[in-house]
């Protein structure tokens, strides 16, 4: 498994008009967490894609479990609990400051191949800085 952590404060133009995070917002907060778990790894999405390799999400399931707020800081917790193949699963958690968790997600990715556009295995040069980053 590999699982990482990121914190961001909402932002105002980010809240409906009861201050509440837009629902809409937390699939940003989810690629947020995808980009930076990559970054942890030692590979950023810009260098994947500068390999020609696209990773465009095929699923994406959430729950609101408690509303975030305007300007409160939030942790965004992201895992990948299974070695990819053609996919990449990814779950989230995301907590309030408070340490509450208050979002439960899931993302399905495939990697595609920019040039051809057909499905392909997760490249050899990625799956090795995931391996070399696993803990069971």
């Amino acid at each position: 498994m590999i699982h990482t952590k990121h914190s961001l404060r909402v932002r105002y133009g980010e809240t409906d008009p009861m201050k509440y995070v837009y629902y809409g917002n937390y699939a940003e907060y989810l690629e947020i967490g995808r980009v930076e778990l990559f970054r942890s790894i030692g590979m950023s999405y810009n260098e994947i894609e500068n390999q020609g390799i696209w990773l465009p999400v095929s699923e994406y399931k959430i729950k609101y479990l408690r509303p975030a707020f305007y300007d409160e800081e939030l942790e965004i917790h992201t895992y990948v609990k299974k070695i990819p193949g053609v996919r990449i699963e990814f779950e989230y958690e995301i907590f309030n400051e408070k340490h509450v968790k208050i979002t439960e997600a899931s993302t399905t990715l495939f990697f595609l191949d920019a040039k051809t556009n057909k499905l392909v295995k997760c490249p050899d040069y990625l799956m090795e800085l995931i391996k070399e980053n696993w803990k069971e």
